[in-house]
């Protein structure tokens, strides 16, 4: 995201905890800086791209924090882009708007090739006076913006409702291709199939290609569908719902996690079902 802007002309600050992603930006001309507060003081709009929840509250409020940005946060737009619970970003952007910050509630979807490209879908949730501030920001980061009103949590709600179908796709993608390499059938060619059928689905195709090809460099953690199905599934039990498929794709992504793969790419899910299904009586 940030090289993306970088490109697209903007001024960029920068801070992580690995100092190597922030050196390797400053070489593509960003700003360094030593801790979130910094880089916050030095802009009109931060962006926070972490994990989860914790992460967040750190980057925001620990010492050093974004919200102990110079000149306070009055004026100040806090955009935040992970996946998280509702509530938590309800009182995420509850704290910063006390300290005076517009907050973007806007998780993303697409992965790094499409956050480079700018062509990530943004489930945007704030006010009509700061979309409106910052839809230059936004149509750089996004190519598909989906605009869900003004209630902040509800790009969460959004982002939670597509990763849960996102595990269940992915799982079933796997489970198809581990089945039809047991039938005899080329996965290869059987994908290509599922590719241009009805059992198509963006994530299946783009995570079975890696699988097939031995490749699990991890460019999104097995740990992180695993966290986000685990979220989808609290927030459909504080609704008193219980689906069928939620909860068997959430413990394929712990198995996978337990059984030394968390750190894999999550296209991992098929090795780890390919051994488990031959095990299986």
């Amino acid at each position: 995201m940030a090289r993306n802007l970088l490109v697209r002309g903007f001024r960029v600050t920068v801070h992580d905890i690995e100092r190597t992603k922030v050196d390797d930006l400053a070489q593509a001309g960003a700003v360094a800086c030593t801790d979130a507060a910094a880089a916050a003081s030095a802009t009109s709009v931060s962006i926070v791209c972490v994990v989860d929840a914790s992460q967040c509250e750190q980057v925001l409020f620990s010492p050093g924090g974004l919200c102990e940005r110079a000149g306070g946060m009055r004026g100040h737009t806090v955009m935040l882009c992970p996946t998280i619970a509702a509530q938590d970003t309800e009182q995420l952007a509850s704290r910063a708007q006390a300290l005076g910050a517009e907050v973007i509630d806007a998780p993303m979807s697409g992965g790094p090739q499409r956050a480079a490209a700018g062509t990530m879908s943004l489930m945007v949730a704030c006010s009509d006076h700061v979309f409106d501030a910052h839809r230059t920001l936004l149509e750089a980061l996004s190519s598909r913006i989906f605009r869900l009103g003004s209630r902040l949590g509800d790009g969460a709600r959004a982002k939670l409702v597509n990763n849960l179908l996102a595990g269940i796709n992915l799982v079933g993608a796997a489970e198809a291709l581990v089945l039809a390499q047991r039938m005899g059938l080329d996965p290869q060619l059987m994908l290509s199939v599922i590719e241009q059928s009805s059992g198509q689905s963006w994530i299946g195709s783009d995570r079975m290609r890696r699988a097939l090809a031995g490749d699990y460099e991890p460019r999104a953690h097995v740990t992180l569908l695993e966290k986000d199905t685990a979220l989808a599934l609290h927030a459909a039990q504080a609704l008193g719902l219980k689906g069928p498929l939620g909860a068997a794709a959430h413990d394929v992504f712990s198995r996978t996690a337990q059984a030394g793969m968390a750190d894999w790419d999550d296209a991992a899910i098929f090795k780890w079902l390919a051994q488990t299904m031959s095990d299986s009586p």
